[in-house]
């Protein structure tokens, strides 16, 4: 597929956008200024001002002895920057592919995007109408290289939408600032009379580096496609994304409904096509407000059954708000897996009951967050709350068995809580213990198991662990740390029995 890419030129960024948040800016003449060696100097202009003859680089005082009504804001460092990029996440409604071109530009990867639009021209007037419509001035291009794009853009006086194998001949007509060029080179251009970028293109390549420098040479070939230029998006692109653009804005449960089946149908299919399973999968909607917004689901195992799949978002879509209608839908899969279509039908056929469980379980993980939902395995460590760790994963085998020789409470706490006890010595289970303020009287106890602490990790008191019942019929695990002799003994409650 031919790469297409589209450059966007903001004429007066930070001036617009002042005037978009005032509105009482609009038509006022108006420049922002910073410090420079001790005066201020003009770093953007309005287009009122513009028309005026200020222009950016004029000292403020100069300026104002042409127009001594001019407004003057401060201009804040890093404005642009942080501008295109909140642009360039605004445009990931158009493509996946968006990228920053200081002070005022932004690239645009937009191969196999605009027929989602019914072609280029309607693409681009898409983008113009809506930013337009904003408060923004602006020109655009569409070529099939950034360096073309850049130079019609800001140089171009005709078309703005170049066709493969008219881009040379347009570029000879543009003025060699069209390639991006340092200004001491295109000083040298000018005191050698080349205007026009025609003047030099068929010169060698090695007479233009000994001339002028690598840089000519190497903008030139990336303007004609001669050179591959690399581009960064503000975001990074996801392998497995697929995009539902609506000709008329979704308000209604049901067509968000069939916009996420049609999502996962096309989505499944690039899964199996390349033998991968989704473990995670982004859901992100844009209104025609402006808001953007996002729903995520996840897996406890690779997944591409659709069904499955939609049942997670299913559980919500309650949760989205389509405002005055949702214009597109962009699906991504952030995290896949090796799944092959043998190791889906043996996994199916065999472990009916496993693919069950993982399924619930990501039912329930839908409905009260991934962080609810664990799975513990036994560790090797001697002390209780060392002695197990969380899964990694719902298949993940446990080292070790479960230990069964001795009983364990159904519940662990995390620290062992303090408690009081009245008990006969020397080695004998509590009469009773008071937690939380209430006295628990022992009716039976069971015990005592000791367990020491792991030298090579910490020094520590052994404990004696008791299983005892109080008079209601409740069950706890309770030790005493220390021996009884040293007279250091403390107790504590450590866990409940079902």
């Amino acid at each position: 597929m031919e790469r297409r890419f589209a450059y966007i030129w903001f004429c007066h960024l930070t001036t617009d956008q002042l005037a978009i948040r005032k509105p009482e800016l609009k038509g006022i003449p108006f420049v922002l200024a910073a410090p420079e060696r001790g005066r201020m100097v003009i770093r953007a202009v309005s287009p009122a001002a513009n028309a005026a003859g200020i222009v950016v680089g004029m000292v403020l005082a100069d300026a104002r002895a042409l127009m001594p009504d001019l407004k003057m804001f401060d201009q804040q460092p890093g404005k642009e920057e942080r501008l295109l990029r909140a642009l360039a996440a605004w445009f990931l409604r158009y493509t996946p592919v968006a990228a920053i071109d200081l002070p005022d530009g932004l690239i645009l990867d937009i191969t196999g995007c605009a027929h989602l639009w019914g072609g280029e021209q309607n693409y681009l007037e898409d983008i113009l109408a809506r930013l337009s419509a904003a408060g923004y001035h602006l020109r655009a291009a569409i070529t099939d290289t950034v360096g073309m794009s850049w130079a019609v853009a800001r140089y171009g006086t005709g078309r703005v939408i170049i066709e493969r194998g008219a881009q040379r001949e347009i570029l000879k007509a543009m003025p060699p600032a069209g390639l991006r060029l340092a200004p001491e080179i295109l000083d040298r251009l000018s005191k050698l009379g080349f205007y026009r970028i025609g003047s030099f293109i068929d010169m060698p390549r090695a007479v233009l580096r000994r001339r002028f420098g690598v840089s000519i040479a190497e903008r030139l070939d990336q303007a004609l496609g001669l050179v591959t230029e690399t581009i960064t998006p503000v975001q990074p692109v996801v392998p497995f994304d697929e995009r539902l653009p609506c000709l008329e804005p979704i308000r209604t449960a049901n067509g968000i409904q069939i916009a996420i089946r049609n999502l996962l149908e096309q989505i499944c299919l690039r899964l199996l096509r390349e033998n991968k399973g989704l473990r995670k999968s982004v859901l992100t909607y844009y209104r025609v407000d402006g808001v953007v917004q996002k729903i995520e689901i996840g897996t406890n195992q690779a997944v591409r059954n659709m069904e499955h799949l939609f049942k997670l978002f299913e559980l919500k879509i309650s949760t989205i708000r389509p405002g005055l209608g949702i214009e597109l839908f962009v699906l991504e899969a952030p995290i896949v897996e090796a799944l092959s279509r043998q190791q889906e039908t043996l996994w199916t056929a065999a472990h009916q009951e496993d693919t069950a469980v993982a399924n619930l379980l990501d039912r329930v993980a839908g409905r009260v967050g991934a962080g609810a939902v664990h799975r513990y395995l036994p560790d090797e460590h001697h002390w209780p709350e060392r002695s197990l760790k969380q899964a990694a994963s719902l298949d993940q085998q446990p080292d070790i068995p479960w230990p069964e020789d001795q009983p364990r409470p159904v519940s662990l706490l995390p620290k062992p809580e303090p408690i009081q006890v009245t008990s006969p010595v020397p080695d004998y289970p509590p009469m009773l213990f008071i937690y939380k303020g209430k006295v628990h009287k022992i009716r039976r106890a069971d015990g005592p198991e000791r367990i020491e602490q792991e030298w090579w990790i910490d020094n520590g008191l052994q404990r004696d662990y008791y299983c005892v019942e109080d008079e209601s019929g409740a069950r706890y695990w309770v030790f005493r740390s220390g021996h009884y002799d040293s007279g250091a003994t403390q107790w504590y409650l450590h866990g409940f029995f079902a």
